[in-house]
């Protein structure tokens, strides 16, 4: 079967997912690259008598499913299946308890599971709190932020697969002692970066909530009550910090706990990175997603209905698939490997929803469409279980079973596995399944633009809005640049209302349909959905407490929001800045103080090949067209040169907004060396400091800048790709992608990027 690829999609599997041989060159083609998956994946049935002839039926279905992009597994699947690595899992929870022993036993565990690809989620919760004293050794106890920040360096050192770092999840219980710093603990953004946090509220919290009475802080150590807090104050802290940058966001515990199948073997503390998949210790999860996009049907007068034939199909092949994997992983620890196949967990889970949802003619944020959610997670809810059904006959129950909640069902409901469904984030491998939206998000954009050599800017259109546009009659380019440079559709004139109502974006939907559509799909999932809960950067405080008290009224098991440029990283921009009162230097008697930072400025990213791999330098411009800020990224970069680069960055930054000569600082950095120089377009490329250099010579002072729109209004995300940049219309901008040099944005409560890196 031909294998239709979008261009994006090539060149994320390029990147990421084929062979390279050792010097780096593609030595495989995505048709291999599936055939591959599915032979790996379908030889886990010799193990259960099947014959040659069934395997290479079995493995001709895998392929065509995902061949087709219909049914896409996770990335560690695509990357190592059939390989030597052979890790497929994505996501693992690993257990800390209240020694020194097990806290860096966990370490080195955790440290294997990022070199292998996976993700990692920890409660701290068992840790004694900071200052209590150690009877052994006399001392006093570090407690759980102080070890939160020994992983956070441990992950910045070590890169998952070897291309990237780690991501984790830490959570701790809202009735630890040393909650309140749990909660300050990201309030400066450049501190535990390579963490996502939640806290883990209770019922009983919840519930004391309602009439804001104090609840008791319990030593983990003694399980002796060590204080009291008002829960009013503590939720309006979390709510605050959230506010402020997204973090902490709230595991709801009891009602995760709830839905544990497995109650014998322990309650359940931690999640994934992305807080998806709750997990007992030490186990790990296979994760999938079926592209709606793909599942529906033209009748024959013309409209578009679900395919539901099609989707059981897909639903039933797509369980098998996630149940062989489990048989075929090279897990990286045997407890994980015990661990998981005790409960056989699976994840299968939806991409391409909003394109469904456009294809349909339905709002977003719409009742049809959080109806419409019910019925299709409801669907596939119960179709997996009938295949698990079916496995279970042909393989047998997960050695777990016994005392499981499905044993304990009327006549015991035999399954060969004790969860079914999770909703992940699909960044990645949605654009492989492309044109297809994120997991259950709304659309990001409708229009941007693609600088490519030249300057020339080409207009990138999300093709089911160019198909309408065209076919009603109201496309031109110059329509679609104007959609490029704005937010949303609802304020542009000519384009139909019922266009505008369908074709929404993130931003144009309120956090209460955002957090409706998340409990929709939540009602009829094992596990748990990711899904980020947008609010627009004038939110009000209260209007993120609202939507954190509606997800626990409607049973989520938990919730991740993000306010528009809310983070302080945020470098490119879009918006009117504001007025800058003090157009000069702020003096002091024999000092020089640095220009005060405006909200908003605009800026480029050059990439420069430097000894050291891909170095990416971003230079911010105020609003009279003065140097400002320098940001540098690395995606190669250890620690130390990390820490190296920022140093320089932050010192020309200083020179910047001091009124430095922006010449003298060029010589100050010219023509340093390093022991790994390179070459960059015929010029030699003595040190990282040599290439800053340069690139602040040709931005600056022979002024070779990107075209910037003259509004700062019209300027929205620059994303360079290679020789290409995209500016996107949208001002969730979080950071710099250290693959590409692009920008970062919040999505599926990841942080993501267009080139295809996700951070989770």
């Amino acid at each position: 079967m031909a294998l239709e690829l979008s261009d994006n999609a090539l060149k994320v599997l390029q990147r990421r997912y084929l062979k390279k041989d050792k010097d780096g060159k593609v030595i495989e083609t995505p048709e291999a690259m599936f055939r591959r998956v599915a032979e790996a994946i379908a030889s886990a049935d010799k193990a259960y008598g099947k014959t040659e002839e069934e395997i290479r039926a079995t493995e001709e279905m895998f392929y065509r499913a995902m061949a087709s992009l219909e049914f896409i597994p996770n990335s560690p699947c695509l990357m190592n299946a059939g390989r030597q690595l052979g890790q497929l899992s994505a996501c693992f929870t690993l257990p800390i308890e209240d020694s020194m022993e097990s806290i860096f036993e966990t370490l080195k565990a955790t440290a294997m599971i990022h070199k292998s690809g996976g993700g990692t989620g920890f409660s701290f919760s068992r840790l004694r709190p900071k200052n209590s004293v150690v009877q052994t050794t006399g001392g006093v106890a570090s407690g759980p932020v102080s070890f939160m920040k020994v992983y956070d360096s441990a992950t910045e050192a070590v890169k998952q697969g070897g291309t990237r770092r780690g991501a984790n999840m830490g959570i701790l219980r809202v009735d630890h002692p040393d909650i309140v710093e749990f909660i300050s603990c990201k309030e400066d953004n450049r501190q535990i970066t390579n963490f996502n946090i939640s806290v883990a509220l209770t019922d009983d919290f919840m519930k004391k909530l309602e009439n804001g009475e104090d609840y008791d802080l319990i030593e983990p150590h003694s399980k002796k009550v060590v204080q009291s807090l008002n829960t009013k104050t503590v939720f309006d802290l979390i709510v605050k910090q959230a506010h402020k940058n997204g973090e902490p966001g709230i595991i709801f515990i009891d009602c995760v706990n709830q839905s544990n199948p497995t109650p014998k073997l322990g309650k359940i503390e931690s999640t994934n990175p992305c807080g998806e998949q709750p997990l007992l210790p030490y186990e790990s999860c296979d994760l999938g997603s079926i592209n709606l996009f793909k599942m529906y049907k033209t009748t024959s007068d013309g409209r578009y209905e679900i395919d539901w034939d099609k989707l059981k199909g897909t639903t039933h092949l797509a369980v098998r698939f996630l149940d062989n994997l489990i048989d075929v992983n090279k897990f990286p620890l045997p407890e994980i490997e015990e661990a998981t196949r005790a409960t056989r967990k699976v994840g299968l889970g939806v991409m391409g929803w909003a394109s469904l949802l456009i294809r349909l003619g339905i709002p977003y944020n719409s009742d049809e469409a959080v109806a419409l959610a019910e019925k299709i997670m409801s669907f596939i809810l119960d179709e997996s279980v009938k295949e698990s059904r079916k496995l279970a006959q042909e393989k047998g129950v997960f050695p777990a079973f016994k005392g499981s909640i499905f044993d304990k069902k009327e006549g015991g409901m035999k399954v060969r596995n004790a969860t079914l469904t999770t909703i992940a984030p699909t960044g990645t491998i949605s654009i492989i399944a492309g044109p297809c939206s994120s997991g259950v998000e709304p659309l990001f954009a409708i229009s941007y633009y693609r600088n490519v050599m030249d300057n020339d800017k080409l207009v990138e259109v999300e093709p089911l809005f160019e198909e309408v546009a065209k076919a009603r009659g109201f496309y031109s380019r110059a329509l679609m640049e104007k959609i490029a440079e704005s937010a949303s559709l609802k304020d542009i004139e000519g384009i139909p209302e019922d266009v505008k109502r369908v074709f929404v974006t993130s931003h144009d939907i309120s956090p209460e349909w955002h957090v409706r559509m998340q409990a929709a799909f939540q009602k009829y999932v094992h596990n748990a959905t990711s899904k980020t809960i947008n609010f627009p950067h004038e939110a009000k405080i209260e209007d993120v407490k609202k939507a954190y008290l509606l997800s626990y009224e409607l049973n989520c098991k938990g919730i991740t929001i993000y306010r528009d440029r809310s983070r302080e990283e945020q470098v490119l921009n879009v918006g009117k800045t504001k007025e800058v009162k003090q157009d000069h230097l702020i003096h002091e008697p024999g000092k020089i103080s640095p220009r005060p930072r405006p909200e908003v400025i605009i800026g480029t990213t050059t990439k420069v090949a430097t000894g050291c791999g891909n170095l990416y330098v971003t230079i911010n411009i105020d609003e009279q067209g003065r140097p400002f800020e320098l940001f540098t990224q690395m995606g190669k970069a250890g620690g130390c040169a990390a820490s190296q680069l920022e140093a320089i960055g932050r010192l020309v930054s200083l020179g910047f907004r001091s009124g430095i000569e922006v010449k003298s600082i060029i010589e100050q950095l010219r023509n340093i060396r390093c022991p790994s120089p390179s070459w960059e377009k015929g010029q030699r490329i003595f040190s990282c400091s040599d290439a800053i250099a340069r690139v602040v010579e040709k931005r600056l002072v022979n002024n070779v800048l990107s075209e910037v729109p003259s509004s700062v209004a019209s300027v929205a995300m620059k994303h360079s790709h290679n020789d290409e940049a995209a500016v996107v219309s949208r001002a969730d901008i979080v950071g710099v992608c250290p693959d590409c040099g692009g920008t970062l944005r919040h999505e599926e409560g990841c942080v993501k990027c267009y080139c295809g890196y996700s951070k989770c």
